[in-house]
């Protein structure tokens, strides 16, 4: 199974058709994977969309944070239910966007630790676990690919 077919397998969404793939390792469990208008992470076996791939990003189901949550997120934080204002329907273990309530930007990608029904009774508690997010090594090391 090739790159494409793996990471199509794991997002379970329509993907472009990416000619070229170029794989740079950023450490031992990590490399960026680029191609023309594509970009993921892959971190140990687990596909992640980059957050420079807004087209991508779109298709995936999200969360949105509000404004006091902001810094952690943007930190690495896991986001907690108390600082969600607004979601759509996603399934325990899934990849989620993280998106900020004032002009909907991407802030992280992470797992959902429930699913949004389950999210939709909670108060309080850990929601998403947060595996990439703006400014963390991949973007940092993407800044440096992209030169």
């Amino acid at each position: 199974m090739d790159t494409l077919e793996k990471i199509f397998s794991q997002w379970n969404i329509e993907l472009p058709k990416v000619k070229t793939l170029t794989t740079h390792e950023i450490d031992e469990d990590a490399s960026l994977i680029t191609g023309e208008g594509f970009s993921a992470i892959k971190l140990s076996e687990t596909y992640i969309p980059f957050l420079s791939e807004t087209g991508l990003l779109e298709r995936f189901p999200k969360i949105v944070v509000d404004m006091g949550a902001v810094k952690f997120v943007c930190n690495g934080a896991t986001v907690m239910r108390p600082g969600v204002k607004n979601y759509s329907e996603f399934e325990k273990d899934q990849l989620v966007c993280v998106v900020e309530e004032s002009r909907n930007k991407f802030l992280a990608v992470g797992r959902s630790l429930v699913s949004s029904k389950d999210m939709a009774t909670m108060a309080k508690g850990e929601v998403v676990k947060n595996m990439h997010y703006v400014s963390d090594r991949f973007w940092e090391a993407a800044k440096e690919i992209k030169r």
